[in-house]
């Protein structure tokens, strides 16, 4: 929905909700609060991102496993063919016989002590992941949210518009009737009854365009609730009748600070950073394990003549790897998590900074709202009083029926426009909500 469309889309709730009935639709009355619930479970587009967040955790699962020990155990069974001997320089051959049948079997178990964090790390940063998922699910729902908000509010707009054209198109009835009278009288021409019908053609057609346009905003906001498309929605009458808020911008820049759903991913971004340059360090340090193994191999091959027996020990220890190579290659990657990790800053920096104009931005349109308000109702009361006055100079044969025209188009537009104001009002407010995170 484009900013004209949704200055323009939230007109409908002046007038008493009038929503259109289609043929073989079930028609509810629904609130706002009642649809996000609805789509908190039911809206396929918010599906995805819950099961993003049970992934996360799967992830929190398989890194707390490194701590586990390690256990491999190998079982084999081999035929070896004879050998032979031979002196240094080749000569003297001489036949080797070996039991042919091989067998082997191995145990070795491994119990991580000191990784130089790089378990410890991988968890926390698995963590860290998963809290990311859960603030993208957050800022998703709050994106269905909103795009409820306006196809809701569309819906009364158009379904308000409706009604302010068919009160038009039947004060136009009225004209032309009272005009077919005085031509038939003789003192009207049959140009002023074509123009006229002209008139109601154009709000007919107007007419049929908004009963389609609602159609689609029905389907769309059905669809993305999740709920049957055979649904018609009716919005609820008395949301005009709410209390907003009326607090300032501070504190709405404070509710976005700690709530909007955008900051708390991009600060999420800058620990995972943090948390990843971390673990990139650990692959500098030694990792110690202990460990412990038990083997049954036969025959001996190691005698001459080899022995047909198996041979069986078992051990326990302590074992201390280090990776020489990271003292060279790992420098690489740490600068290039650095290098991520002021990339995260910055882009958390720019997040903030999004929001707030948002937020302004928003409050801003929020009050100049209520001006609009005031000054379309006084355009309405204008338009109103221009029309009774064109209308009875011209039963007078004192103007002309561009004038009445001219009337009827004013105030048509000038009905239109009230009803934009009034929504405009909720429709801010509610920006307000989903830019500070609070929707």
């Amino acid at each position: 929905m484009n900013n004209h469309r949704l200055l323009t889309g939230l007109l409908a709730a002046t007038l008493l909700s009038g929503g259109v009935c289609a043929s073989g639709q079930s028609s509810q009355v629904m609130t706002i609060e009642d649809l996000f619930e609805i789509a908190e479970t039911n809206s396929v587009q918010l599906r995805p991102s819950f099961t993003a967040e049970e992934e996360a955790r799967q992830e929190i699962t398989v890194a707390r496993s490194g701590r586990l020990p390690d256990i491999n155990a190998s079982l084999s069974f081999s035929y070896i063919g004879d050998g032979f001997t031979t002196k240094r320089n080749f000569s003297d051959y001489q036949k080797a016989p070996i039991p042919h049948f091989g067998n082997g079997i191995a145990l070795n178990i491994t119990q991580p002590v000191y990784t130089g964090g790089a378990i410890t790390h991988g968890i926390e940063l698995a963590e860290l992941k998963s809290t990311a998922a859960r603030y993208a699910t957050e800022l998703q729902r709050d994106n269905i949210r909103f795009q409820l908000t306006g196809f809701y509010l569309d819906i009364y707009k158009f379904a308000n518009l409706r009604r302010v054209v068919q009160n038009n198109i039947s004060q136009a009835h009225k004209v032309l009737d009272e005009m077919r009278a005085r031509y038939e009288q003789g003192v009207a021409l049959q140009n002023d009854i074509t123009r006229y019908e002209l008139l109601v053609s154009n709000l007919e057609l107007q007419l049929v365009r908004i009963d389609n346009t609602l159609d689609i905003l029905n389907r769309n906001l059905v669809v993305t609730a999740g709920l049957p498309e055979t649904t018609r929605i009716e919005p609820d009458s008395t949301i005009l009748a709410r209390a907003l808020p009326s607090a300032d911008e501070s504190w709405w820049q404070q509710e976005a600070t700690d709530n909007a759903p955008a900051i708390k991913l991009a600060h999420s971004g800058v620990d995972i950073s943090r948390k990843a340059e971390s673990l990139v360090k650990s692959e500098r340090l030694p990792k110690v394990g202990l460990q412990a193994g038990w083997s049954l191999d036969g025959p001996i091959l190691v005698e001459v003549p080899p022995i047909n027996r198996n041979l069986s020990y078992w051990y326990v220890g302590v074992g201390i790897s280090y990776n020489l190579s990271s003292l060279y290659k790992t420098n690489k990657s740490i600068t290039k998590s650095r290098v991520a990790t002021q990339h995260a800053l910055e882009q958390l920096d720019a997040t903030r900074e999004n929001v707030s104009l948002g937020v302004r931005a928003d409050y801003v349109h929020y009050l100049e709202a209520y001006e609009e308000l005031k000054t379309q109702q006084k355009s309405v009361e204008l338009a109103e009083r221009n029309y009774r006055t064109t209308s009875t100079r011209y039963s007078a044969d004192m103007a002309l029926i561009t004038d009445m025209l001219d009337a009827a188009n004013s105030k048509l537009d000038a009905e239109q426009q009230l009803v934009n104001a009034r929504i405009n009002i909720i429709y801010y407010y509610y920006k307000l909500l989903f830019t500070s995170g609070k929707i």
